[in-house]
């Protein structure tokens, strides 16, 4: 008995002629070893394709034939699960002494960075004691837990296989055993190898060339092997005739060509695409997908291969499924990346781990909670807008809100008898809320929900024979459990057809298709940056190698690694080959190439390279008409058409009927803004009261006006906005001013007052805080509270040292409205129109009837006399008017009071008070009766003139000064075209 070596590069006809040998030994039931589960039915397949029918032999992985060996023996243990051995390793952390790892633990990457360098240490053959330091007492505590359980791990199983087939004749029947696709064997696959050599015929396929650089990280696994199989090594020699001419050059030459003067004519066997960003880059992928399967190219026989499927899932999810292009991913996918995983996990942690509002509502929101959208937004919406967060207050409203009705799934949770029938329960009940028990589950997206329960299901029965090994579970235990729980993705399987392989590069390295796509060739994302343990750096690897031989834990370095997986990679296709690579970042930034490409485009000449290369750049954000492969890329292409041909964009567009299209998209951002509704015309021109800070805003800018007042859109989530500070301070203020002459007994505060009227205004800020409605967390209302009591404490500061001998004695005077005092109802009568509003509060001379007016800036702002012209304020100088003509007060003029920064005081003044009750402000803001009354009177005929615009319509995008100010976010919806 003894091995057979079958080396050669790819596609030397290794693989073809080891399935040929197994099909002639199947009457002595041979055993292939193939690389993965979704290989095996592949396999079978092809076998079944070339001979009708297999009536003995047998085909599975490493896995399976470790299983074998070890439960065909006396002594076999139960084999822990996945799920099951994460908790030993957290027990066995409890147990052990971590000594300086004590604080690192606390973290749940610890435990799971700890489970990997174990099970590496198993796979290699080696012993709690042959290793040294703190690592050895953590590994011998986590094998004196399995002891205790009874339990081994897969890796312990797969020791106790390799062990026995050394030690027992009868452990083997001498059957044959085939293997192919394994190029870095662990110490457990070499023991069982060179055991199974000694009993039976072994043939393994190996890629290998000597001397080539694209097997360099194949020496070891080559040199090991041929010392085993001497003298029966079989050396296969290329077959270029194969491929295309360009393909088979590509594979001769790759990594060992200096130059590509020597290339043959690409003739569209190769092609490379650049792109810009990831989604642009995987767009022009999708078009050319499309375009190879409306061509006739199967789309199974079409792969896309990349570094790490994982980093490409999502943006592919975008191109691929925008434009309809069946696809498959193969492999694995988390528990919680699933819809359902996320659902139930999201309702998980708010029952269970205190969670808030937005994970209850991200579960009853979903297809599974059995609730109906529409009512779960309108609930959710009244709690969003009261900034209801916590978990209790969240249940406790929704319950309110829904008429005492509690929710099904909380009740599910809540009255089970256990964590994990609680999980069963609500897993059968979303799958029923989602799907209905009337008709089967059909579609992609059922059937990935299916694979998710079927995942839960298994990973309840791991932790129910968990606890009945004496283990306990704590709700936060289930939950990382589940987390960590992997679900079946929809790939190829099971001789499912239709549809593109998403494989990565070590899954492709074993299949064979007609067009191939290498992705990701940027510098950084192939060659792949190598990833150490904390706990088994490549040092420690190499010296328990060096001293164990047997083991095998160094692993080949990262590049020369990916340098092979590429070479195979491009080896693969049997038509065509692409290679990808985003030549820019998504914000236009320059990305370099990985030295792969360049490996690749060096070995043909530059003419040829240069006619094989296509580019997408950032700014080709459209296909050609004729080129766009759906008809929505086509009406985006007709758009973009019309800049540089507009006759033949009108003529496409009447010839399809997407004229109306066409204008839509076209009229996008040079819509009229001038309202012409009869109706909005007639209520606008039967409008008789106007606020005055609405006119202000129409000042600002129409469209805001518009959009602010008339379309009257709100936000959803109520927050701690400058506005709720605004009405906090205001109300804060009009308590302590209205109450300080029953409380201090004077009716203006002074320096000998202050520290009494500094405890009231305490008080008052603490009532105006009580008044809030919208639930505010304890950091919040802290943070909001004493941030305005330092700027208020500031503000009555600044008002005991005033000079002004006016006196605060009117507060929050309204006019122009139902709840104004009945003498001021009626508003300021301008003529055609009245005007309303809210004064913050009149100072009066204790001695005649003259006063100003104090307008409250919860900011930094108050503006001067020149700015109040300048930039249309209207407040002040309209305010005057309201003094004079409808409180009955001499105005001697009004100031802005900001409330924080400097807390300026700026306004509107009459020179001839300067010396005679208003003293004490700048003296840019005193201005001559003249200038003073003529302000007023402009700032009047502005409101006129805002009036006459608002009834007739004249709705304009002008904001003041000609550029939309940054703070304004309603520009999405008057369309502007903003940068």
């Amino acid at each position: 008995m003894a091995m057979t070596l079958l080396a050669g590069p790819a596609n030397a006809g290794k693989v073809a002629l080891l399935l040929e040998r197994y099909l002639a030994a199947l009457a002595r039931e041979p055993f292939l070893i193939v690389p993965n589960r979704s290989d095996v039915d592949r396999v079978e397949r092809e076998l079944l394709a070339s001979c009708g029918a297999l009536l003995g032999g047998e085909i599975g992985t490493f896995d399976d034939l470790f299983r074998r060996l070890a439960r065909d023996g006396g002594e076999h243990r139960p084999v822990a699960t996945d799920a099951q051995r994460a908790l030993i390793v957290r027990r066995a952390l409890a147990r052990a002494r971590l000594n300086g790892w004590t604080r690192s633990a606390r973290f749940a990457g610890f435990a799971d960075a700890l489970s990997s360098a174990l099970g590496e240490l198993e796979s290699g053959l080696v012993e709690p004691g042959e290793l040294e330091g703190d690592l050895a007492g953590l590994y011998g505590e986590y094998r004196a837990e399995l002891d205790r359980l009874g339990l081994w791990d897969r890796d312990l199983e797969r020791s106790a296989a390799a062990e026995r087939l050394a030690g027992e004749l009868g452990a083997w029947e001498g059957r044959p055993v085939f293997a192919y696709g394994f190029e870095d064997l662990t110490g457990a696959q070499w023991a069982l190898l060179e055991a199974l050599a000694g009993r039976a015929e072994v043939t393994v396929s190996l890629p290998y060339e000597p001397g080539r650089p694209a097997f360099a990280s194949l020496e070891r696994t080559a040199a090991d092997l041929s010392e085993l199989a001497r003298p029966r090594i079989e050396e296969l020699p290329p077959r270029p005739e194969v491929r295309p001419p360009a393909l088979a050059h590509l594979e001769r030459t790759l990594f060992s060509a200096k130059t590509g003067a020597e290339g043959p004519v690409v003739d569209g066997a190769l092609r490379f695409f650049e792109g810009a960003g990831r989604r642009g880059t995987l767009e022009r992928v999708a078009e050319e997908l499309l375009a190879l399967i409306r061509g006739g190219t199967p789309p199974e026989e079409i792969a896309l291969v990349c570094p790490r499927v994982e980093r490409y899932r999502a943006p592919l999810e975008t191109a691929l499924g925008s434009l309809r292009v069946p696809y498959a991913i193969e492999g694995r996918i988390r528990f919680d990346q699933t819809e359902f995983g996320r659902a139930l996990l999201s309702l998980l942690r708010f029952a269970w781990q205190g969670g808030g509002r937005g994970l209850l509502y991200g579960f009853l929101r979903s297809p599974y909670s059995g609730i109906a959208r529409a009512s779960v937004d309108w609930i959710e919406g009244r709690l969003r807008g009261r900034a209801v967060e916590t978990g209790e207050r969240t249940e406790e409203e929704t319950m309110r809100l829904r008429d005492g009705h509690p929710l099904p799934p909380l009740e599910l949770l809540r009255k089970a008898e256990t964590p994990l029938a609680a999980l069963r329960d609500l897993s059968r009940f979303m799958l029923r809320a989602a799907h209905g028990l009337e008709s089967p589950p059909v579609g992609e997206e059922s059937r990935q929900d299916l694979r998710a329960f079927e995942a839960l299901t298994r990973l309840v029965d791991e932790l129910e024979g968990w606890l009945a090994l004496g283990g306990s579970l704590t709700p936060d235990e289930i939950v990382a459990a589940l987390e960590r729980a992997q679900v079946r993705a929809g790939g190829n399987q099971g001789g499912a057809s239709g549809r593109v392989d998403v494989v990565d590069l070590l899954r492709a390295r074993t299949r064979r298709y007609e067009i191939v796509f290498v992705l990701g060739l940027e510098e950084g994302t192939l060659p792949r940056r190598g990833e150490t343990s904390p706990f088994l750096d490549e040092e420690t690897a190499r010296e328990l190698d060096s001293r164990l031989r047997r083991s095998r834990l160094a692993k080949p370095d990262p590049v020369t690694r990916d340098r092979y997986l590429f070479y195979t990679a491009c080896t693969r296709a049997t038509r065509r080959l692409y290679l990808v690579r985003e030549a820019a970042n998504d914000e236009g930034g320059p990305r370099e190439p990985s030295p792969f490409w360049d490996e690749v485009r060096g070995l043909f000449s530059e003419d040829e390279v240069r006619r094989a290369t296509t580019r997408r750049p950032l700014s080709a954000l459209t296909w050609p008409v004729e080129q766009a492969p759906t008809e929505r890329e086509r009406l985006r292409a007709l758009a973009s058409l019309i800049s540089v041909d507009q006759e033949a964009a009108r003529s496409l567009a009447q010839a399809n009927g997407w004229e109306r299209q066409l204008d839509r998209a076209l009229g996008a951002f040079e819509r009229p803004t001038r309202l012409t509704h009869p109706l909005v015309l007639e209520e606008l021109r039967a409008k008789t009261n106007f606020g005055v800070t609405e006119l202000e805003t129409f000042a600002d800018c129409s469209s805001i006006w518009f959009v602010d007042r008339v379309v009257g859109p709100r936000t959803i989530d109520q927050v701690v906005d400058p506005r709720l500070r605004g009405q906090v301070a205001h109300s804060a203020l009009h308590k302590f001013f209205v109450g300080v002459p029953k409380r201090l007994g004077v009716e203006k505060v002074g320096p000998d007052q202050l520290d009494g009227a500094l405890e009231f205004l305490g008080e008052c800020l603490s009532e105006a805080m009580a008044g809030v409605r919208m639930e505010l967390t304890d950091l919040q209302r802290r943070e909001l509270e004493q941030g305005l009591l330092r700027d208020l404490e500031a503000f009555v500061r600044d008002e005991s040292a005033s000079e002004l001998q006016l006196v605060p004695r009117r507060f929050e005077v309204s006019f122009g409205s139902e709840r104004s005092p009945q003498e001021l109802q009626r508003g300021l009568d301008l003529g055609t129109f009245t005007l309303s509003g809210k004064i913050d509060r009149i100072d009066l001379d204790p001695f005649s009837a003259r006063g100003i007016v104090q307008d409250y800036k919860s900011g930094k702002t108050a503006h001067s006399a020149a700015q109040i012209e300048s930039e249309l304020k209207l407040q002040i100088p309209l305010y005057m008017l309201v003094l004079r003509d409808l409180v009955g007060i001499e105005p001697l003029g009004g100031i802005y009071r900001a409330l924080s920064g400097k807390r300026d005081a700026r306004g509107l003044l009459r020179a001839e008070a300067k010396e005679d009750g208003v003293p004490g402000f700048s003296r840019n803001d005193y201005l001559d009766e003249e200038a003073f009354w003529g302000q007023v009177e402009r700032a009047e005929e502005l409101a006129r003139g805002f009036v006459g615009r608002i009834r007739g319509g004249d709705v304009q995008h002008d904001p003041k000064g000609g550029d939309c100010p940054p703070w304004c976010e309603l520009w999405r919806m008057c369309r502007v075209n903003r940068a």
